[in-house]
This record gives C-alpha cells, sequence and structure tokens, in this order.
C-alpha cells in the first residue's frame, strides 16, 4: 500500500485541499510576476510633438546690413501635462527665443555647428522657463522644421 491508501480519508480530502491551495497560490504568484514584468518592459510613453507657431522672423547680426532670421520650430514632449505646461508657457518661451535668435552672429549661423548650437540653446532656454516656472521639465527635444537666413 502507498502512503495516501494508509491515512484516513478526512486527512486525504485535506491533503488534496491543500496541494490545490498551493498550486492556486503558485499560479497567482506567477502571474503576479509575470504582469510585473510586462510593467517594467511597458514601452515609454509615445512622444508629442508641439509646433511653435507663428515661426520665429528676427533680425540678427548686430551692426551693418540687415540680416534676416526665419525659423520654425517643434518641440518634443513625453506628456499631455508637459504639452500643456509648454502651451500655458508660450508667450514666455516665444520672448526667450525671440531674444536668442536676434543675438546670433553671421559667422555663427553660417556653419553646421552653429545651427546645431543654436538648437541646443533652444533646447535650453525651454527647459530653464519649464523648470523656473514649473519645477519640472517634461521637455526631450527642439527641432527645427525650417530655418531660413537671408544675408
Amino acid at each position: 500500500m502507498n502512503r495516501m491508501e494508509k491515512q484516513p480519508k478526512h486527512t486525504q480530502g485535506w491533503i488534496v485541499a491543500l496541494l490545490i491551495a498551493l498550486g492556486i497560490s503558485l499560479t497567482t504568484t506567477s502571474l503576479q510576476a509575470q504582469e510585473e514584468e510586462e510593467e517594467v518592459a511597458a514601452p515609454p510613453a509615445r512622444a508629442i510633438y508641439i509646433p511653435l507657431k507663428p515661426p520665429f522672423v528676427v533680425n540678427y547680426g548686430g551692426v551693418g546690413r540687415l540680416r534676416y532670421l526665419k525659423a520654425e520650430l517643434s518641440v518634443r514632449v513625453t506628456s499631455v501635462m508637459g504639452a500643456n505646461s509648454i502651451r500655458h508657457h508660450m508667450p514666455y518661451i516665444r520672448n526667450q527665443l525671440i531674444l536668442l535668435f536676434s543675438k546670433q552672429s553671421e559667422q555663427t549661423l553660417d556653419t553646421q555647428e552653429g545651427k546645431e548650437m543654436l538648437r541646443q540653446e533652444a533646447l535650453l532656454a525651454i527647459h530653464s522657463i519649464l523648470e523656473e516656472e514649473d519645477g519640472e521639465s517634461e521637455l526631450v527635444d527642439v527641432y527645427f522644421n525650417q530655418l531660413v537666413l537671408q544675408k
């Protein structure tokens, strides 16, 4: 006879119930672990792009012949809250970008590196505004949709 046959019937039922309960709790635990793994492996939130309309048109280059810069920009944020923050602070952002663009020199904007540096400075300016006003920034990047220089 095996062990189960030697046990009284009420004890056998108790053992079967215990094994079933253990099986259910192990299944539940493994499902919870699988769900946690899926949450960790979830893709990041989709990016939200906001065009800064209307385009910026400024003169630049200092003394001498007038030079014009036309820039269409878009910003990338990580959430609707970040997008709302950009929209809310748009007048302040536009003011700071106009000041930034107008102080550029012809030598700086003649090179690809200078244009990239301008883009990075615009990113830093907007990021600083959001940090100052909201205490946080969900800004990811700034992109030139169009950059036209008239010398």
